[in-house]
C-alpha cells in the first residue's frame, strides 16, 4: 500500500511540476513551458500572426475534437521525451505527422488566397504548385520569422505572462536599476 501511495505521490508531482493541465489550453504561454520554445514563441509574438491565430491554431488538427487531443498527446509526449533526454536540437524542425497538420491548418485558414484565379500569372509554375507544395516552402518567414535557433535572438528571455504580475520575482538589485 505504501508503495503505491509513493507511486500515485510521484506522479501528482511530476503532473504539478511539468504544469501538464496547461497542455490541455489553447494558452501560447504553455507551450514555453519549455525553455527550447522560447525562440519560437517570441519570433510568433513579433508576426503579424498572433493577431489571429494561437499556436494551436496552426499546430494541430481541427477535424474534430478527438483527433485535437490525440494530437496533442502524442506530440506532447514525443516533445516531452526529447526534452528530458536532454536531446532537443538546436533549430528545431517539424516532423512528417506535423507538417501535414500545419498545411492542412494554412490551407483551412487561407483557402481562398489558395484558390483565387487572380494569382495565376503572378508567380511562374504557382498555380500549378500552390497545393503540391508546402506552403513555407515560399513563405518561410511566416509566421516564425528569420530565427529558428535556441540562441539566435538577441536578447531572448522567457516571455513574461502579462496577467500574472502577483507571481512576478524580480531580485531587489533589478528592482534598483529598473527604479534608476
Amino acid at each position: 500500500m505504501f508503495f503505491i501511495a509513493v507511486i500515485i505521490g510521484l506522479a501528482l508531482f511530476m503532473a504539478r511540476e511539468s504544469k501538464i493541465v496547461s497542455y490541455m489550453s489553447d494558452d501560447p504561454q504553455a507551450c514555453v513551458n519549455c525553455h527550447v520554445m522560447t525562440p519560437v514563441y517570441n519570433s510568433w509574438m513579433h508576426s503579424s500572426h498572433r493577431e489571429w491565430a494561437k499556436c494551436n491554431d496552426c499546430h494541430v488538427p481541427h477535424d474534430n475534437v478527438f483527433n485535437k487531443y490525440y494530437f496533442k498527446a502524442k506530440d506532447g509526449l514525443y516533445h516531452a521525451s526529447v526534452f528530458t533526454m536532454r536531446a532537443e536540437p538546436d533549430v528545431i524542425e517539424m516532423q512528417p505527422a506535423s507538417q501535414e497538420v500545419v498545411q492542412s491548418n494554412c490551407i483551412r485558414c487561407h483557402v481562398q488566397q489558395v484558390t483565387q484565379a487572380k494569382y495565376d500569372g503572378w508567380i511562374e509554375g504557382h498555380r500549378e504548385n500552390r497545393t503540391g507544395r508546402q506552403c513555407w516552402s515560399c513563405h518561410q518567414q511566416v509566421p516564425h520569422g528569420k530565427v529558428h535557433g535556441l540562441s539566435t535572438i538577441k536578447f531572448n528571455i522567457a516571455p513574461i505572462p502579462t496577467d500574472r504580475e502577483d507571481e512576478l520575482v524580480i531580485p531587489e538589485w533589478m528592482q534598483e536599476q529598473i527604479k534608476e
